[in-house]
């Protein structure tokens, strides 16, 4: 198995890769260099979203990518969001070709509602988390239902191949659920060996559904981030004395061991780089595998930390984290 051919099979039969590059808070500049690196050491899957702002970048790559002929549309997998200015349904078609103009595609492969927020359309379509009076300027509720129906023509039209969730608990996907006549393949969540999500992990299993995993390393770089809380007091995952013992054990880095973990939990892992030696070095996890007594040593450091509370979003009525699953 290598980065490119290991691969996971989703619920509608389509396959999907189990490593692949986040590009949250990744600037223009910055995220074609990283995607550029990233295809060149193997990778398929690139994970954007209409909210990080640098899908024009990146589609931009991609055109020269399929132009100089390095590689075909086909052999990549790429993943978008719904914005959450746009999580009506009313909106859902528009937001859907925004970003496939960006990225010069007719089509994605796996499209995901991003997170359990509609936000007011602002004047400016690039102000992605409006503010009023000090507070997200957010309507009610979202109509999950509504917007699942919208997300569902969009595989109808072949704009994408999948759809999914962000950020949902397990009675926001029970909602989807009961309407569904597309089921949704993935749920992308916090997870990491200080969150490990084991409890939603068992729910979705009863779907075949494989957890789709952001800030697997613990997303040392957050601080930086809007709407982000416990910046100072949460551990640093990458510093943790039994990571740490492992990573000298297998001569690797404490993120390579963190993902190396992830993988063989069949977890989907999307590393955020903009670093060409560190998005190298991320994906180079198929050399080593993890003994069970190890995976379970990386199992007993669960602290039931989440390091993405999003507290400006806590007193809206579809706030997802104060369920357990």
């Amino acid at each position: 198995m290598s980065i490119s051919t290991l691969r996971v099979t989703l619920n509608n039969g389509k396959t999907m890769p189990l490593f692949g590059l986040g590009t949250w808070q990744s600037k223009p500049e910055e995220v074609k260099t990283a995607v550029r690196t990233a295809l060149d050491a193997g990778y398929r899957l690139i994970d954007t979203a209409y909210n990080y702002l640098n899908e024009d970048a990146i589609g931009e790559v991609l055109e020269e990518t399929f132009k100089v002929g390095k590689l075909k549309r086909e052999e990549l997998f790429i993943c978008t969001k719904l914005a959450n200015i746009y999580t009506r349904p009313s909106d859902v078609a528009h937001s859907m070709s925004e970003s496939l103009r960006k990225l010069k595609l007719s089509y994605v492969d796996l499209y995901l509602i991003h997170a359990p927020m509609v936000l007011r359309v602002p004047d400016d379509p690039n102000n992605v988390f409006p503010i009023k009076d000090g507070r997200l300027d957010a309507e009610d509720r979202v109509d999950f239902e509504g917007v699942w129906k919208e997300m569902e023509k969009l595989v109808d039209q072949g704009k994408t191949k999948s759809i999914g969730i962000s950020n949902l608990n397990a009675a926001q996907l029970e909602r989807i659920r009961k309407v569904a006549r597309i089921m949704p393949v993935t749920n992308q969540v916090e997870c990491h060996a200080y969150f490990p999500q084991t409890k939603l992990e068992e729910y979705m299993k009863k779907y075949n559904m494989p957890l789709m995993a952001y800030s697997p390393i613990g997303s040392p770089g957050r601080a930086s981030a809007a709407f982000v809380t416990d910046k100072s007091d949460v551990p640093v995952l990458l510093n943790d004395p039994v990571i740490v013992k492992l990573a000298t054990k297998y001569n690797k880095t404490p993120a390579q061991v963190l993902l190396r973990n992830s993988l063989q939990r069949n977890i989907i892992v999307i590393p955020k780089s903009v670093t060409p030696s560190r998005i190298q070095q991320n994906g180079n996890v198929f050399d080593f595998k993890l003994s069970p007594e190890d995976m379970a040593a990386i199992a007993g450091i669960d602290k039931g930390i989440r390091m993405f509370k999003t507290e400006a979003m806590a007193a809206l009525y579809d706030y997802p984290f104060n369920s357990p699953v």
